[in-house]
């Protein structure tokens, strides 16, 4: 039985492995300008990040039904459940699909159809996360926001993401203020490509609760401080990393370091069909490559669950953190 974990870092459209996508184009009459699974496969080699949104993007266009969105995400349960996460927080991206075509209400209600169900069919708690592609307008992202109005009973919180050099945080104030009026919760993508500057905006100017990568913290000694000093947790996302030449090896990953100086790391997979490993599969990473011993793995299970969005449900964070501790290591 793998360690319990949390999955913090997890875009739902990512988990798009090619034998599905290839299905979803057959079902839908889709063409994919690849011959076969195995070529496909190929395409998932990236120089940078941009290189990899070029084909998330491409492939999303299989995902046209309710029906789609649900297998997806059933896809997606099934192996986080078998990796030992209980509970996931799942991103979405909402205008990379309203753009083409599709009614907010196909995404919301087909990932609903997986999520309402998940506990009972996977044993794994979920929140919904609707995120804004930074590289789109801020009138874009505001009016998705009230699009989704009639969502959010079913959406927990918002996140930023997509292309982030260029895009700062300060571009999506007015939206960030308008979703905190709405009660959700703020999340937003920096410092993987972008610089440490944006992850001191995102926390000062959208109000973020949670900084998603937060990598290049490392470079501001006073940021990092502050990270510390104020627990604010990082989704890092260690095989994304190394897949998108953030770092160069996953030896030269900065993990235990970043533990070491008392930051909230916590580990997630980020597009695990396109970066080569579920949540489990990061786990297992770090703990061969960086050699993190039991109680750090231990360490990094906790603050997924403390750093996740249980607020409501207090009694199942204690029950999930209880699970933590009983852990065995094989």
């Amino acid at each position: 039985m793998p360690l319990p974990k949390a999955e913090l870092h997890l875009h739902i459209e990512g988990t798009l492995e090619p034998e599905l996508a290839f299905e979803l184009a057959a079902r839908n009459g889709v063409e994919l300008p690849y011959a076969d699974t195995d070529e496909l496969g190929k395409a998932y080699q990236f120089e940078d990040l941009q290189s990899f949104l070029n084909l998330y993007y491409e492939l999303m266009a299989v995902l046209r039904t309710e029906r789609d969105f649900e297998d997806l995400a059933n896809a997606y349960l099934a192996r986080a459940a078998a990796q030992g996460v209980r509970h996931a927080e799942i991103f979405f991206d909402p205008q990379a699909h309203t753009k083409r075509g599709l009614e907010l209400g196909t995404v919301v209600e087909g990932l609903w159809r997986a999520l309402g169900g998940s506990e009972a069919n996977h044993g794994v708690s979920t929140r919904l996360i609707m995120c804004f592609l930074r590289d789109d307008s801020a009138e874009s992202a505001m009016a998705t926001l009230r699009a989704a109005e009639p969502y959010l009973d079913r959406i927990t919180g918002v996140g930023l993401d997509s292309a982030e050099v260029g895009h700062p945080p300060v571009k999506f104030r007015e939206v960030y203020e308008a979703a905190a009026a709405l009660g959700l919760r703020r999340v937003a993508h920096a410092g993987e490509e972008g610089p440490p500057a944006y992850i001191t905006e995102a926390l000062d100017v959208l109000g973020v609760e949670r900084v998603d990568h937060g990598l290049r913290c490392v470079e501001d000694p006073a940021l990092v401080d502050r990270l510390v000093r104020e627990r604010v947790p990082l989704t890092l996302c260690p095989l994304s990393n190394v897949r998108l030449r953030t770092v160069d090896t996953l030896a030269d990953h900065p993990l235990p370091a970043m533990l070491d100086a008392g930051l909230v790391c916590t580990v997630n997979s980020d597009d695990p069909a396109y970066f080569g490993g579920y949540a489990g599969d990061n786990f297992d990473a770090v703990r061969a490559t960086l050699g993190l011993d039991r109680e750090r793995l231990r360490e990094l299970a906790r603050n997924s669950f403390l750093a996740s969005f249980l607020e409501d449900d207090e009694e199942r964070r204690e029950r999930y953190l209880a699970e933590v501790e009983a852990y065995e290591f094989p």
